[in-house]
């Protein structure tokens, strides 16, 4: 019914917690940064990125990106791995749904 696979997503299930949870994925996704975050990460060499490497090209402090960062891990949209001092991200199964 849509391109990007939203009806799809929304028909497999009527149960109030799917609902829920995807309620907050869209929100999650509904802000311009936290989008440009996720197809970054997903455009990202093995569909992961550093967030060393987002900072840059979004022209916020990297405490704010960390923070956008977050609301997608808390959304179940990335995770993220502690390397050292840096944190990397990357798509989730939902994320990848989702964005496909």
């Amino acid at each position: 019914m849509y391109a990007f696979g939203v009806a799809t997503t929304l028909m497999l299930s009527k149960a109030p917690k799917v609902i829920s949870k995807l309620a907050e994925q869209y929100k999650a996704l509904g802000d311009e940064t936290r989008l440009g975050l996720i197809m970054a990460v997903a455009s990202g060499e093995n569909s992961e990125a550093c967030v060393c490497d987002l900072t840059p090209s979004t022209g916020l402090a990297q405490s704010t990106v960390s923070h956008h960062l977050k609301l997608l891990v808390d959304a179940g949209l990335l995770e993220r791995t502690q390397r050292g001092k840096w944190a990397f991200y990357s798509l989730t199964k939902d994320a990848k749904k989702l964005i496909k």
